[in-house]
This record gives C-alpha cells, sequence and structure tokens, in this order.
C-alpha cells in the first residue's frame, strides 16, 4: 500500500459516494489508475464494503445502549458460541472481544426501553452461559466516526 491508496481510501471514507472521475482528480490520479487502484482494494479485502450511514435520530425513537458481557466459561468455543449468537441479532452493531474486564462489549441500537428489555431477556437472560450484563444508556452522542487512519 503506498501514498495513493492511502489518500484514495482517506477520500472514500469520508464520501464513498463520490464518482471515479471526483475521487481520481480529489486524490491527483488519472480515472483509470484510480479506478483500478480502488478495484484492487476491494479485491483484496482493504475495502470492506461501501455503506450509507444513517443518523438514528432522524428516523424515529432510538437508544443507544453499550453492554458489557461476562461468560461464565471463557474457553474458545464458549466465546465463539456468544459471537454467532449476537452476530444474528441486527440490533448489535457492533461486538468485541475485550481484555481485561468484561469478555465483550456489545453496541446496540434499539428503539426504546422496551425493546433493549426484550433483547436483554432473549440474549443474555435465556443464554446459560452469561454472568453478567452491565448496560450503559446514550443519553448524547458528541461524536461518531467511521473513517480508521490511514
Amino acid at each position: 500500500m503506498d501514498d495513493i491508496d492511502r489518500r484514495i481510501l482517506t477520500a472514500l471514507q469520508l464520501d464513498a459516494a463520490q464518482t471515479n472521475s471526483e475521487l481520481a482528480q480529489a486524490v491527483h490520479v488519472s480515472p483509470p489508475t484510480c479506478l483500478r487502484r480502488v478495484r484492487h482494494l476491494t479485491d483484496t479485502g482493504v475495502i470492506t464494503r461501501r455503506v450509507a450511514l444513517v443518523d438514528p435520530a432522524k428516523i424515529g425513537p432510538s437508544l443507544t445502549v453499550i453492554v458489557e458481557i461476562s461468560l461464565d466459561v471463557q474457553a474458545a468455543e464458549r466465546m465463539a458460541e456468544f459471537e454467532t449468537l449476537v452476530a444474528t441479532e441486527a440490533a448489535v452493531l457492533q461486538c468485541y472481544r475485550v481484555a481485561p474486564g468484561p469478555d465483550f462489549v456489545l453496541i446496540v441500537q434499539v428503539a426504546d426501553m422496551p425493546a433493549y428489555h426484550a433483547l436483554a431477556h432473549r440474549l443474555f437472560a435465556a443464554h446459560a452461559n452469561v454472568r453478567n450484563v452491565k448496560a450503559y444508556f446514550s443519553t448524547f452522542r458528541s461524536k461518531f466516526e467511521t473513517r480508521v487512519a490511514v
């Protein structure tokens, strides 16, 4: 990965909707070079997907919850089992294995407290290996970024 690839990645992370010509102009390369490099970055898995970022506050009631999960048994297969369980839940936006402290931190987006209660019952209370759940309810989002420094 060279400086041109880094400039392309930085520009795409700020606005993935720009045309190839606009991107090429922004990173100071020809459009064919830019297209070839973006395809290579995609084919090699550096660019995993392009998405639209939606402001949850603009689409209706929304509650962001940061959840710490500790398991009773931390064997690799039990950790993977929990990750598989939360991967199927649309409200779980992010799942991280962490250390030290809890075993997982989840970022969850639900409509309201009753929706969180239903999710907590479905994913945590009904799961025999979950020992402890600690939830933090967001009252204000002052920063949200998706870009990665390249």
